[in-house]
């Protein structure tokens, strides 16, 4: 006769809750659809995404792949509560960074980890990416959900993005042999700091004294956690139609190393791009981090976007027809600079 065991243990006893995924799942799975696109169905559950490239209208495609996080900036999402942005910012730096290489974001994957799961915070950190996903025309096909008691302390959790698109094959960005000395660059502005320099921006906060609901000293119609977590503009929809008219020489996405480091990555050795940092207004936010900070303007440009989330590289002749169309788009574009012999 077997003797009954009243230690038996669960998963749930070791800090794991298959409910709460399971609810979890079934709250974003409208989220997930809602992102619905030629090539993707957008459905949940089984162990792989499909993505049909011919359904996508592509010809002969390369796929361009990439993934990031959001940095310390999800320190300050969890300590005001504010989560229904962060993902924006999640799929932002993502997508972004394909465009830059001429690729239509397809479809994008999430990592979401935490200690201790709530699906009703999940939820509002996956509408983030749902909405970020519906910006960018990208379809969200899957992710992983991991609850890791002992790993995340209270609701501390992380984020990782992960995304795929395609060019055809002689699209792709940048276009070195088409580069010349006195081809312009134009800049597309940002929303704020965007996803990067926020370790030192936090640092800078923590000087100021101020906490996360204080009036934004740049910004008194927002609290200064509303302000900082601004999410990271998408510039998917209104970049594609010029990048494929074929006037795009190169790209490059703003992120971390700002001004100094980004743009050379889109350019031949040869060449240098040069940025007239008096052709904007830098942003409020940048004035008050570089003033409470005490940041000298090379580690401002070094550490942040200043106000700039995208550089084109365009032909002198085109620099005029392309800020039109981005116009048409619903953006400011401006010419910030020029590129030169090295």
């Amino acid at each position: 006769m077997s003797e009954s065991k009243s230690n038996s243990l669960t998963y749930a006893d070791a800090g794991v809750d298959i409910d709460a995924g399971d609810a979890l799942v079934d709250r974003i799975k409208p989220l997930a659809a809602s992102t619905r696109r030629p090539g993707a169905d957008a459905a949940l559950g089984g162990f792989g995404g499909a993505f049909d490239l011919k359904a996508a209208g592509f010809t002969d495609p390369v796929l361009i792949s990439g993934t990031d996080g959001v940095g310390t900036k999800l320190r300050i999402a969890i300590e005001t509560g504010r989560l229904d942005t962060i993902g924006i910012d999640l799929v932002a730096m993502c997508v972004n960074d394909v465009l830059a290489q001429g690729a239509e974001p397809l479809f994008f994957l999430d990592y979401f980890a935490t200690g201790k799961l709530d699906p009703a915070r999940g939820e509002q950190i996956v509408s983030g990416v749902a909405e970020g996903c519906r910006q960018s025309g990208c379809a969200l096909i899957g992710g992983e959900t991991a609850e890791m008691p002992g790993m995340y302390s209270g609701e501390d959790f992380d984020l990782a993005g992960f995304v795929v698109g395609a060019a055809e094959r002689g699209a792709i960005l940048p276009k070195h042999e088409t580069m010349k000395d006195g081809d312009l660059l134009i800049a597309l502005p940002s929303s704020g700091p965007h996803s990067n320099g926020y370790s030192l921006i936090r640092k800078i906060v923590g000087l100021s004294g101020l906490e996360w609901d204080a009036p934004a000293p740049f910004d008194r119609s927002q609290t200064l956690g509303e302000a900082l977590l601004a999410p990271t503009r998408i510039y998917v929809k209104a970049l594609l139609p010029v990048i494929r008219s074929g006037r795009i020489k190169g790209l490059a996405h703003i992120t971390g190393g700002g001004l100094v480091e980004n743009p050379p990555r889109m350019t031949p050795d040869q060449l240098k791009p040069v940025i007239d940092y008096s052709s904007w207004k830098r942003p409020a936010v940048f004035d008050w981090l570089a003033k409470t900070g005490g940041v000298e303007d090379s580690e401002m440009a070094r550490a942040f976007n200043c106000g700039i989330g995208m550089v084109l590289a365009v032909a002198a002749e085109d620099a005029d027809g392309v800020i039109a169309d981005l116009a048409t788009a619903g953006e400011t574009a401006f010419v910030c600079g020029a590129l030169k012999t090295a």
